[in-house]
């Protein structure tokens, strides 16, 4: 069995949201599915979340979520705070998530996203110290 969801689960997942969001949301997609093939696919708190399941759950093995708000699309990172950022694409001010706003598919940085994908694939929280 895939770790990804399947093409009908997505297309109802989507069906609700406008056109120009769901190009967003499965670009986006094709780029998890590129940039971290391990990823596990699922559908909880509203967005498409991605995980690596061989390290643990969808929080603390997190990848990336992908969440369609009502006039964009937000690709998020729960453990945000962590990555690499040279395009300093990531804001927000939770204790460890980051996300990144976008509002159209022509104005997006594909290539950047996809570096933070691979980069959040590749964090192991357990390798940060707490203290």
């Amino acid at each position: 069995m895939s770790p990804f969801l399947t093409t009908l689960e997505i297309e109802r997942f989507l069906s609700a949201k406008p056109a120009c969001l769901r190009d967003i949301a499965l670009e986006l997609r094709n780029l998890v599915a590129v940039a971290a093939p391990e990823a596990s696919e699922r559908i909880s708190w509203g967005g498409l979340n991605y995980f690596d399941s061989r390290r643990g759950g969808p929080v603390r093995a997190a990848i990336c979520q992908i969440e369609v708000h009502a006039d964009h699309v937000r690709l998020s990172f729960i453990h945000g705070i962590h990555l690499d950022d040279p395009d300093r694409l990531l804001v927000g001010d939770r204790l460890s998530k980051r996300y990144i706003r976008i509002d159209s598919y022509d104005e997006a940085q594909w290539d950047a996203y996809k570096r933070l994908i691979e980069a959040a694939a590749r964090f192991d929280p357990a390798a940060v110290a707490h203290g």
